[in-house]
């Protein structure tokens, strides 16, 4: 449990209040008096997010109000712990909402990323309401902690190498067991566009494989993408493009953060993890457009332009994951600028076959609060693939529905997993919100967590 939860329910605290806009009036008809005047004077509307101190007769603060605006936000206690002083609260009249979700909140609200400036504070103690478990509000804390980390630090101290050895400290923890496969022993073992992609780089490409659990265990096997900076190779990207490129590890930052959730939760599943890790840079060796690659699978690919390098190394690892039938078999990705122009920042893509998995997804990422949306494997679109040269392009050659067109092209690679599920997740918080600051964020491993619980638990 994160040290500022208290447990004990009977300790005296400050209360909070969480007042949507339109009920503050009726706040303020039940709490007649100087705290009830004080909401006036402030020019307290109830806004999302606003937080109001509410001073006693010595000054000193006996009461908070949250503003909740419509009340659509379920984390907007992460507002709270940058906003009070020091001591010890809890939630009072008011709140309706989940509250295992409002302590999340809280939690999320206390991330800072201080590896390079700042200093951590000791935050204000948040009383648990009855029934919610703080030991795990600390756990997804943790592990969303973990993939902010990550995809926060700069590609100059988060390359191949150091995102290979954060995941041997998380194998390290968990007693999962690890190996990797480094520059051209990667070409020995067959992962050549793992290889093509990552060769032009300082640093060498590698494959992370991390395994845990009874190996005869149902197989949940995760695949992150982990570019920890892309320039675009030779289709060389804009500056104003290249500038947030440290988050293009942001999908192995995510299966990272998930897997230690599995672990800590102790499922009884064989868990497996393959993080394919390059810098997609340039230099003479650097692959080409136009280039012919060989795949882990044995399909040709045509390279239609070196900035959708994500997909490649995606697809050897894949087609390794692949190999063991996994019962569910999922990629997470920071993959195209096309899911961003379909539905935005906040609200990730995924993509499955399965329609069983898609509305049990779905159900659970919004009882959670962890918004995600279905996108469909268009079939007709397949043959946007087609190649001239070669089994298949990895681009297609317009410029409509590269998402889509993207997970076709992945789910080419993938036959035997009874289930697969690609997401095409931003990793990243443009604008800020309460418990969700401007950086990293681990799209989607919330709900993913909560419903491979439910299925393997």
């Amino acid at each position: 449990m994160l040290d500022f939860f208290l447990a004990d329910k009977d300790k005296a605290a400050t209360p909070i209040w969480l007042v949507r806009a339109e009920d503050l009036e009726g706040w303020r008809s039940t709490h007649a008096g100087a705290g009830a005047a004080w909401v006036e004077t402030s020019g307290f509307k109830g806004e999302a997010g606003k937080v109001l101190l509410l001073p006693d007769a010595s000054g000193a603060v006996s009461g908070v109000l949250l503003g909740t605006g419509d009340g659509s936000d379920p984390l907007i206690t992460g507002a709270l712990a940058s906003a009070l002083p020091s001591g010890e609260y809890r939630l009072a009249g008011g709140f309706d909402g989940d509250p295992t979700l409002a302590v999340l909140g809280y939690a999320l609200g206390t991330y800072r990323f201080t590896r390079y400036s700042g200093k951590p504070r000791d935050w204000p103690r948040l009383v648990l309401p009855q029934g919610v478990d703080g030991e795990e509000a600390g756990r997804l804390a943790r592990a969303m902690f973990l993939a902010r980390d990550l995809i926060n630090t700069p590609a100059s101290d988060m390359s191949p190498a150091d995102l290979a050895a954060a995941a041997q400290s998380v194998a390290d923890t968990h007693g999962a067991t690890m190996s990797t496969i480094v520059g051209d022993e990667l070409l020995a073992q067959n992962y050549p566009m793992i290889h093509a992609v990552g060769r032009a780089a300082a640093v060498a490409p590698r494959l992370i494989d991390m395994r845990w659990g009874r190996e005869d265990a149902p197989r949940v096997t995760l695949v992150g993408k982990g570019v920890c900076f892309d320039t675009g190779g030779l289709d060389l990207k804009p500056s104003s493009a290249m500038g947030l490129m440290k988050k293009d590890m942001g999908g192995a930052a995510a299966t990272l953060a998930l897997a230690q959730l599995l672990m800590e939760d102790g499922l009884d599943i064989r868990l497996r993890l393959l993080i394919p890790a390059v810098e997609n840079s340039v230099s003479g060796n650097a692959f080409r457009p136009g280039d012919v690659l060989q795949s882990r699978k044995g399909l040709t690919v045509e390279i239609g332009n070196t900035d959708a390098e994500g997909r490649l190394i995606l697809a050897d690892a894949l087609t390794e994951a692949d190999s063991e039938s996994p019962d569910l078999l999922i990629d997470m990705a920071t993959l195209t600028g096309a899911a961003r122009v379909a539905l935005g920042p906040e609200l990730p893509p995924f993509y499955t076959h399965d329609d069983d998995f898609a509305r049990d997804l779905a159900a659970v990422a919004q009882a959670v609060a962890d918004p995600i949306w279905r996108m469909p494997l268009w079939k007709p679109y397949d043959n946007w693939l087609d190649s001239k040269i070669a089994d298949v392009s990895h681009i297609s050659d317009g410029p409509f529905a590269g998402s889509v067109t993207a997970a076709l092209f992945l789910a080419r690679f993938v036959e035997k997993a009874r289930v697969h599920a690609h997401f095409d997740i931003y990793g990243w918080v443009p604008k800020p919100k309460p418990g969700r600051p401007v950086g990293g964020e681990a799209q989607a491993i919330r709900a993913l967590f909560q419903l491979i619980r439910r299925q393997y638990g």
